[in-house]
């Protein structure tokens, strides 16, 4: 049987201790997805500035997700042999210097945004893996309520970037400098975490598997994990090409962002109050797959439905992927025993769902050059609300993974 732990190092030791943690979860939350929704906001004016060739604008709008499936895998490993805390320590460090990268001074801009870019995505693999493995272990009597804040402070995160970044590009005039100061609350949050990876001693070297079952071989983890890539199709998809869409529809930069950022504050909303409605229900088979239909439904219809309506249909996606990305995160505390496998399928599912869901920042980017509008992915992001919904309804089952 496995080790029941991902992280042998000791829970906290008091309740100011424990608090602490949960409100630095938090607090990490808020960074992890600024690095998206930021460059999506001021798109336009990047690539008139810094020239951008339309490679390089895919690959910036599709790298990042791609990089959280790349790297996730590993955060397994690294919490197991250093401590989840100080790894985690480290991934805000990178994305510190990641995020300020993006706004260095110097004549390339697309080595410089390429550079930022690849340690953003790495740090925020990271730090998608341990969070919920963190609630696993430390908060498992508060399961829903835990899951529920760190993924409105994750929405949170997307919001500010997608709302703040135009204002400031049209207050400095600079897109370096409106990108760039973004490092600063990941710096400032990183320093708030070092008191925590020096209360936890870093563990020894891990004890080898004996021969349990991991997820990868479990249907109901390859259920969550299919879950996962079409609820990350869809998300990522809203940070990247939202605004765009929104400014192809004759909408001004100004407006598009605040659009933006609105719906993604009721994401939070939906993020809030989804995990601690799964927590409660016996299953969640109906939860799951009607957030799923309605994030899709409300993508179709900010492409599709009348401009006039822009608010609702933005309203009812912001409500529904925030519900949708909270539930598929709080699976992974739902099916899984034990911290050990929380992170493992964590790892799993992430690694494979923003892998293969980075595909949805990609085909949006291809279908858009092959077109010339977005009509073609209104009707690709019907059927991936349709592939979700399915599978969420598979996840949704009372079951859990065998250990």
């Amino acid at each position: 049987m496995p080790s029941p732990q991902a992280d042998p190092t000791p829970f906290p030791a008091s309740r100011r201790a424990l608090v602490y943690l949960a409100a630095c979860v938090v607090l990490v939350g808020l960074n992890l997805r600024t690095v998206f929704s930021s460059f999506s906001a001021i798109l336009p004016e990047i690539t008139a500035a810094a020239g951008l060739p339309g490679w390089a604008v895919t690959v910036l709008t599709t790298a990042p997700v791609t990089l959280l499936g790349v790297f996730a895998p590993f955060a397994p490993r690294l919490a197991r042999r250093f401590g989840a805390e100080n790894v985690l320590l480290g991934a805000m460090v990178v994305l510190a210097l990641g995020l300020a990268a993006r706004g260095l001074p110097g004549a390339g801009a697309v080595p410089q945004l390429l550079a930022g870019t690849v340690a953003c995505g790495a740090a925020i693999a990271v730090g998608n893996v341990l969070l919920p493995s963190i609630v696993k272990r430390d908060f498992a009597h508060r399961i829903g309520l835990m899951s529920g804040l760190y993924t409105t402070a994750i929405c949170a995160s997307a919001a500010l970037g997608a709302g703040l970044t135009y204002p400031l590009f049209q207050a400095t005039g600079s897109w370096r400098g409106a990108l760039a100061v973004w490092a600063v609350p990941a710096a400032l949050v990183a320093a708030l975490l070092v008191p925590v990876a020096l209360r936890h001693r870093a563990p020894g070297p891990p004890p080898p598997h004996t021969g349990g079952p991991g997820p990868w071989r479990s249907p109901v983890a390859w259920q969550i994990t299919l879950f996962m890539v079409f609820q990350a199709m869809m998300s990522f998809s809203v940070f990247a090409w939202l605004a765009p869409i929104l400014r192809d529809r004759g909408i001004d930069g100004a407006a598009a962002g605040l659009i933006v950022a609105v719906s993604i504050l009721l994401q939070m909303t939906g993020s809030l109050v989804a995990p601690v409605l799964a927590a409660r229900l016996a299953d969640q088979r109906v939860l799951n797959a009607a957030v799923a239909l309605m994030a899709g439904g409300g993508f179709v219809l900010s492409i599709f439905g009348p401009v006039q309506l822009i608010w609702v249909w933005t309203g009812l996606l912001g409500l529904g992927q925030g519900a949708l990305t909270a539930v598929a995160l709080t699976m992974i505390a739902l099916r899984t025993r034990s911290s050990d496998m929380a992170v493992r399928l964590s790892g799993m599912m992430q690694g494979v769902g923003y892998g293969l869901g980075s595909s949805g920042t990609f085909l949006v980017g291809q279908l858009l050059h092959w077109t010339g509008g977005f009509a073609a992915a209104g009707v690709m992001f019907a059927v991936v609300g349709v592939l979700a919904a399915v599978f969420g309804w598979q996840a949704g089952r009372a079951r859990l993974i065998r250990e």
